[in-house]
């Protein structure tokens, strides 16, 4: 017998990235079901290391001390790295990969967990919610969608169609494999091959002991070897009871049982030390996107829509701002206020988002590492390699500091002059059409953070009210969910270099100004709509 279900979305896949966007979806009133294949979740810990704007996604689905508890490395342990040349526990290092630079221009932590804990605590936060169904051992057969409707079709594990549930919309958050975005024929690119990968996990008591007395408080490590052309060696803690991972290029031919991992580690870390596998497993270095993100009422995002080595923590990072991004823009649909561009800009947005993570970022490392060790060799010339590392030492942590997602290109967003939307960029506290906004005290004493998300804010930081009453009627006009914010302060005029900002839902600057712009037009743009439709 064949479950029919009606709903407002249907996503493919339960992984986190599905998960976040059935949560956010829920709490804004709309059903969604999920189907996933798989009934228990997996021990393999990829995914770990979450940014400070992960962290608000966390705030925004009520999660946040959850995720803090079922942490296994408290926050007090600390969560930078460290880079390392030749050896883990050769002569030169530089501490790498700190995170909480950047903390103040966020409303939340970082944290660090593995995967399948955060999984777990997506997994009951959903189930917690009355209009999400969650349906595992369903593993997705079909798509289809027509003028008035995608439906999405499941089977059970002895392969019989089991469910069908009919949506408004469908979303594919079903991996880099993704049978979503094959069906509907999404097309994808691949930017960067490079060789094959093993993955391994194990613990050892020994190893926490040599790398906690060499390098306290660090929990990820990365050996730069000039042997691999610029590939990483990077090792990892799970939690501090002597989990670990460790991902390096291996040679083509490499089986479980033809290779000696340990003597590998072993030569990695400059030391010997017990080792007790958990897994050993391989994968193929490559950098995926997806051509586009929409086709029609289906959408990709996560792992579907892009796919990468797990370098710098951006996977799952970029999957929750993926559905964030898209999460809003199919409730201004359902609700009837979305612009007839509104969807499409969802591709429009995101898309140079991963591009420039994928070479500004994710093969710019690559490429740091082989330029450097092609050019200074301690054994070659010592002093020109200690300079060299110095300088290495002496430089911002761009991989941190310079990583800012950014939607200055995007249709939406008024007054921009940031040029294309993209990934890298500097913190600041003013605010920029298309970034991120930045937190700041307000007078009241209330925390700016409760004023946002969900609808669109209008921030008013002067006496007069003549710009927000006429946002508001436009808003009214157009039945955009809009709030206004008052809160008088030369200060943060002075912090957010305007004196009013207009904040997207997802905590995206739509607009900022100094003058009496017309609201209508403003909003207009802001939901992909023409203003002379809206006249």
């Amino acid at each position: 017998m064949v479950n029919e279900i009606t709903a407002d979305v249907a996503i493919a896949g339960a992984g986190p990235v599905g998960l976040g966007l059935a949560i956010d979806l829920a709490q804004q009133g709309k059903t969604v079901v999920l189907l996933e294949k798989t009934q228990t979740l997996h021990r393999i810990p990829k995914g770990q290391s979450l940014t400070q704007r992960t962290g608000e996604h966390f705030r925004r689905w009520g999660v946040s001390q959850a995720v803090r508890d079922i942490s296994p490395i408290p926050p007090s342990f600390g969560n930078a790295g460290v880079i390392t040349y030749g050896q883990l526990l050769g002569q030169y290092s530089y501490d790498w990969f700190q995170r909480s630079r950047v903390r103040p221009y966020y409303f939340t932590d970082n944290e660090r967990l593995p995967q399948y804990l955060l999984e777990q605590v997506l997994r009951a936060r959903a189930l917690s919610l009355p209009n999400i169904q969650l349906h595992t051992g369903t593993t997705v057969t079909g798509v289809t969608q027509d003028a008035d409707g995608a439906t999405l079709t499941g089977a059970n594990e002895q392969g019989q169609e089991s469910v069908r549930v009919r949506a408004q919309y469908v979303v594919g958050c079903d991996g880099a494999r993704s049978f979503v975005r094959e069906q509907v024929g999404i097309t994808q690119s691949t930017d960067h091959k490079g060789p094959k990968m093993v993955l391994l996990v194990f613990r050892s008591p020994e190893l926490d002991a040599l790398l906690r007395e060499r390098f306290p408080g660090k929990t990820i490590f990365n050996a730069m070897n000039p042997d691999i052309g610029g590939y990483w060696q990077f090792l990892g803690r799970v939690d501090l009871d002597s989990g670990w991972f460790y991902h390096a290029p291996v040679p083509d031919d490499t089986t479980r049982d033809n290779f000696d991992f340990k003597s590998y580690l072993h030569q990695v870390v400059g030391a010997e030390f017990d080792v007790a596998f958990e897994h050993i497993g391989f994968w193929d270095l490559r950098i995926s996107m997806a051509d586009n993100y929409r086709q029609g009422r289906v959408f990709i995002a996560g792992d579907a829509a892009h796919s990468h080595p797990p370098y710098g923590g951006y996977g799952v990072n970029t999957g929750f701002e993926d559905i964030t991004n898209l999460s809003w823009k199919l409730v201004a649909s359902l609700d009837g206020w979305a612009g007839p561009a509104l969807l499409d800009s969802y591709s429009a947005e995101r898309l140079p988002v991963f591009k420039s993570i994928s070479q500004d970022f994710i093969g710019r490392m690559i490429d740091d590492f082989g330029t450097f060790c092609a050019q200074h060799n301690p054994q070659v010339d010592l002093a020109d390699f200690e300079r060299a590392w110095q300088e290495r030492i002496d430089a911002d942590d761009v991989d941190v500091t310079e990583f800012l997602p950014h939607y200055s290109g995007s249709p939406l967003v008024t007054g921009s002059a940031g040029g294309p939307s993209g990934a890298r960029g500097k913190h600041e506290f003013t605010a920029r059409a298309g970034h991120h906004l930045a937190p700041q005290d307000l007078p009241d004493g209330s925390d700016l953070w409760d004023h946002l998300g969900r609808q669109f804010v209008l921030l008013e930081f002067t006496d007069q009210l003549d710009a927000a009453e006429a946002f508001s009627a436009a808003a009214s006009d157009m039945g955009v969910p809009l709030k206004v914010v008052h809160q008088p302060s030369a200060a943060l005029v002075q912090a957010y270099g305007a004196e009013r900002v207009l904040v997207r839902p997802d905590l995206f600057v739509a607009w900022t100004s100094n003058d009496q712009s017309a609201p209508l037009d403003v909003l207009a743009r802001s939901i992909g709509a023409p203003a002379t439709a809206l006249a």
